[in-house]
Parts: structure tokens; C-alpha cells; sequence
């Protein structure tokens, strides 16, 4: 059994008074994969953005219940925003590289943290490179623009940036819908790769994807958590209709 990355106690997320979420509770695995599921409007990416408190920017978003890491919970209001999306990063559904360098793509975030040393950003950004196995691709050009990649090199730089500052756990909300099947089997083969140093939720509409990359999956319906298993189990044998019902594509 793995160790606890995180959880949350009856989460529950509200914009304005329409509740989009509805007291989840979920235990996160270190190390491990876990894919939500479920159609479209079902909370998938609501819930995933409570956890390092994107909401916070939405107009008329309210949190209730808890979401603990080493003990805390991350809403109470003396936690450091900053700091906290420093250690849970983000990788959203398009590529949103900064309009600058490769380089200064992924020293951006350890210089803003307090790394001034260019011999330690440079051994950031290398290593932060071949983590994600671009690397190879890009070491003759790190000073050109990261918006010359293709889609599915700017998503892998996304990435990049985000394990730059050393986080603990990786946000990903549909992180290959918007590239071609050849750039996404290279992200699900980097995901395979990532989970040895990082615990990663990713959001999916791509059951198959959700299959292939995850160790647990949760599927979510009008914004309640239906069913939370062992993918293998979850994809061969649900315990609820429902989830039969999606998985096997008689609705959603």
C-alpha cells in the first residue's frame, strides 16, 4: 500500500449557489496516477483546480470541507498561495508557453523562488529538459523562442516549467486533448515516467488514456464522485451501474 500523498473530507465547490461539486472525499497515492473520468460538466477539472486553489480566481467560487497535504489544510487562510502552487503543479489542456526562451520558460519559476546562480539554473533547466525528454530536441536552440516548438514540444516545455521549482505533485488537466496521436503517446509515455518522483491527477476525456496511464481513476457524475477504484479493476469490473453505464459507452 502506498503512502498518502494527500486527501480531501467532503470537498465540496460552489460558484455562486450552483454546487459543482458535492462532498468528495478522495485519498491520493504518492507515486501514483489518478485519472478522473466522466462527461463533460461532471467537475472533473473543478475539482482538480481546488487543489492548488486555482478557484480562487473565479468570481463567486466557494471551497467547503478540506484538502490536506503533510497535515494541512491548504484553504486555511494562512497557507502561501504561492508556495503551494510552487509544490502542486499545473499543466492546463493547451500549451501556454511564456512569449520568451526556452530557457528563460523554465528558469523563470527557480529565479522567481530565489535561484539567482546561473551555473544552478543552468543545471535546472538541463535537468528539467531531459526529464521530460525534450532535451535532445531543443539543447541547440535554448535561446530561441519556445512558441517555434510544435504542440506537442511546447506541451512537454509546459511540463518542464512546471517541475522546474520542484514540486510534489503535478495537476494535469487534459494534457494532450489539443495535440495529434503521435505527441500524445510521447505524454503518456513522459507520465509513466514523471510518477517514479511526483504524484500526478490527471483530468481525461479519453478513457483509453485513463486506462493506459493511470493506477486508480475516478469517475465523477453531476459533481459527485460515483466510483473511486484500482484502474485495472474500475475498467474490468466496476462496482457501480453508472460506471459500467460510461465506460462501456452507453452514455456520456
Amino acid at each position: 500500500m502506498s503512502d498518502t500523498a494527500f486527501y480531501t473530507k467532503d470537498l465540496s465547490v460552489f460558484y455562486g449557489e450552483k454546487q459543482a461539486i458535492k462532498k468528495v472525499s478522495i485519498t491520493f497515492p504518492e507515486r501514483q496516477v489518478v485519472a478522473f473520468i466522466g462527461p463533460s460538466g461532471c467537475g472533473k477539472s473543478t475539482f482538480l483546480r481546488s487543489l492548488n486553489r486555482m478557484n480562487d480566481v473565479i468570481p463567486g467560487a466557494r471551497v467547503e470541507g478540506e484538502i490536506r497535504i503533510g497535515g494541512r489544510d491548504i484553504n486555511d487562510p494562512s497557507t502561501d498561495v504561492v508556495r503551494l502552487r510552487q509544490k502542486i503543479g499545473m499543466v492546463w489542456q493547451k500549451p501556454n508557453p511564456f512569449h520568451k526562451s526556452i530557457y528563460e520558460n523554465i528558469a523563470f519559476g527557480p529565479r522567481y523562488h530565489g535561484v539567482k546562480d546561473k551555473r544552478n539554473l543552468d543545471e535546472i533547466v538541463e535537468s528539467s529538459l531531459r526529464k521530460t525528454a525534450l532535451w535532445d530536441e531543443v539543447k541547440d536552440r535554448l535561446h530561441g523562442s519556445a512558441l517555434a516548438l510544435s504542440g506537442g514540444q511546447q506541451q512537454r516545455l509546459c511540463i518542464a516549467r512546471s517541475i522546474a521549482v520542484q514540486p510534489s505533485i503535478l495537476l494535469m488537466d487534459e494534457p494532450a486533448s489539443a495535440l495529434d496521436p503521435v505527441s500524445t503517446a510521447k505524454i503518456e509515455e513522459l507520465i509513466a515516467e514523471l510518477k517514479r518522483d511526483y504524484s500526478i491527477v490527471i483530468v481525461t476525456h479519453n478513457m483509453y488514456q485513463a486506462a493506459r496511464v493511470s493506477d486508480k481513476t475516478a469517475f465523477f457524475l453531476m459533481g459527485d464522485l460515483i466510483e473511486y477504484d484500482e484502474t485495472q479493476k474500475m475498467f474490468t469490473n466496476p462496482s457501480n451501474r453508472a460506471t459500467d453505464d460510461y465506460i462501456s459507452g452507453r452514455f456520456g
